[in-house]
């Protein structure tokens, strides 16, 4: 299935959580839904990877550092994934950059981690296929010989009204969104184990309890992903596996204050913080989650959205 942004998917190239617009109903007002895949200009978001892998092994100690560990992450051609990778790879860890259409991205993406001191790999995975799914864990186990995270980014986020949505539209976010990260997860449970446990995190997303207009499938495939979460916690934790998730809240990218400029003035004057999120916050939570620094952290979400979801909603 589809890992891939499309034109009606608001963060191109990256799995979930991006632009998040749970904030559309009540503290974040309602207001016209983007379209279109992309940030906001002149932020530090615009490093490469390689700038950022340099910066961090420069002597900036912001990041656990998690050398010896081996870190797939799907869906990391662009967007948040490409972020993820990329602060995986300034901690020190040896990354797998998953890709499924974005192949000429996800070997710059490598190329970059390389140039800037990191090492990784990209491999291709239809994570619709259950045994494309294995095969994919397989591999990127057998490249350093173990793996001990991993990070279930890729998904999809078209916008459609419920009212008229089919079977197959409401499965063709399931699918990419929800099943990949059970099939994906499944598959690295056992060399996980066999390692002596490892952690996971899925990328939610705020809309998993703060429905938006347009998106009821997206929504209920990101609050499943929340619950998968939970449950694989308590079920895996005796094999010392940790299970958690990510929600971010609205994530930058060139382009997106050009398409969606009422959107992002709104979250800007409701958010705590007074930005847009990047890519990279959203990688270094996933950094915290699977470092030694959260060894009794599992079973939980763990939100990204500059406070906004602290705003009231009446």
């Amino acid at each position: 299935m589809t890992v891939e942004r499309t034109p009606h998917e608001p963060n191109g190239g990256g799995g979930a959580g991006t632009p998040e617009l749970a904030a559309e109903q009540g503290a974040f007002g309602q207001g016209d839904r983007p379209t279109g895949a992309v940030g906001v200009a002149g932020t530090a978001a615009e490093a490469g990877p390689a700038d950022a892998v340099r910066a961090d092994r420069g002597g900036r100690a912001d990041l656990p550092d998690l050398t010896g560990h081996v870190v797939l992450v799907t869906g990391a051609s662009g967007g948040i994934g490409r972020g993820i990778a990329v602060r995986f790879a300034a901690a020190g860890a040896a990354v797998v950059v998953h890709y499924r259409a974005g192949g000429a991205a996800a070997r710059e993406l490598v190329g970059e981690i390389e140039r800037g001191g990191g090492s990784a790999l990209a491999l291709h995975a239809e994570l619709g296929v259950e045994e494309e799914c294995r095969r994919l864990v397989a591999e990127a186990a057998a490249w350093r010989g173990r793996l001990t995270g991993l990070v279930n980014n890729a998904g999809v986020q078209p916008v459609q009204d419920l009212a008229g949505m089919s079977l197959a539209d409401w499965r063709a976010v399931a699918d990419p969104t929800v099943h990949s990260v059970f099939a994906c997860t499944q598959a690295a449970v056992p060399v996980l184990r066999a390692a002596g446990g490892g952690s996971v995190t899925h990328i939610a997303s705020i809309e998993a309890d703060r429905p938006a207009p347009g998106h009821a499938h997206y929504c209920a495939a990101k609050a499943a992903v929340v619950m998968h979460a939970r449950a694989a916690a308590l079920e895996y934790g005796p094999y010392g596996i940790r299970v958690n998730t990510v929600s971010p809240g609205l994530i930058e990218r060139p382009g997106l204050a050009e398409d969606w400029p009422e959107g992002v003035r709104r979250w800007q004057r409701a958010v705590p913080t007074g930005r847009l999120g990047r890519a990279e916050d959203v990688g270094d939570a996933c950094v915290f989650l699977a470092s030694p620094m959260a060894s009794w952290i599992t079973g939980h979400d763990l939100v990204v959205d500059g406070g906004v979801s602290a705003r009231p909603t009446w």
